[in-house]
């Protein structure tokens, strides 16, 4: 198995600590980002990913290793610490850079295939709000399986965080894992994605929301009947 963690800050503490535990755990080949030291460039708004192409982003090439990854592995990792009830500014700008990625748009085939797992972690609470702004774009690039583990550590270190926590952050982890482990190369998109993609299908039918958007869905099959989870 494939996996590709992209950590959504770049010094190791909890959340870094808890991601690495669950890749350790599944096994197999990791690759590992950590933002903003891997992709630091903020979105500018100019919408050329969306109105041209992907590659008219100003910041493509950049971007590159870790799409590259992300769109190779079997299994995604995002992790982010709480900051005031929601993701890094990191990782909420290496999601932004992805819009053109999301059903509406220009979904990659890949992404109908894979499980994912959001991790936060806070000193006290926010993990729901934060595990569901990364939550958020899987479910829209089309990633059909995702786990979500938020757990309150009741420290800003992971060498103070208590035996009791760390028993808990074991047991998430040794539940995860065990349901990734069981559903490698099983997954395939619930009735809510393909319901989804169907409404966003008559759209690209209909001309889409862009001239590149609609050329990309008939070019794939999708306005037809090709989809990409078969």
């Amino acid at each position: 198995m494939k996996t590709v963690i992209i950590n959504g800050q770049n010094h190791k503490g909890s959340t870094y600590h808890i991601g690495k535990l669950l890749a350790d755990k599944i096994g197999g080949e990791v690759t590992e980002f950590f933002l903003p030291r891997d992709f630091s460039d903020y979105c500018i708004g100019c919408a050329q990913c969306f109105s041209v192409a992907a590659d008219k982003c100003p910041h493509f090439e950049k971007q590159q290793p870790i799409l590259k990854a992300m769109d190779e592995a079997d299994m995604i990792i995002l992790t982010s610490p709480v900051y005031v009830y929601h993701v890094t500014a990191p990782m909420k700008n290496f999601l932004d850079h992805q819009g053109h990625r999301w059903m509406v748009h220009r979904p990659r085939p890949e992404m109908f295939h894979k499980q994912a797992v959001c991790i936060s972690t806070a000193a006290g609470a926010g993990m729901k709000s934060t595990n569901k702004d990364m939550q958020d774009s899987l479910f829209f690039w089309g990633v059909p399986k995702v786990y979500k583990i938020g757990i309150a550590v009741r420290s800003v270190n992971w060498d103070t965080v208590s035996p009791k926590i760390r028993q808990k952050i074991d047991q998430a982890v040794d539940k995860t894992a065990a349901k990734i482990l069981k559903n490698n190369g099983k997954v395939k998109p619930g009735i809510k994605t393909k319901g989804f993609f169907s409404v966003m299908r008559m759209l690209q039918s209909k001309g889409g929301l862009s001239k590149p958007d609609a050329e990309y869905w008939k070019v794939m099959g999708w306005t037809g009947n090709k989809r990409p989870w078969k």
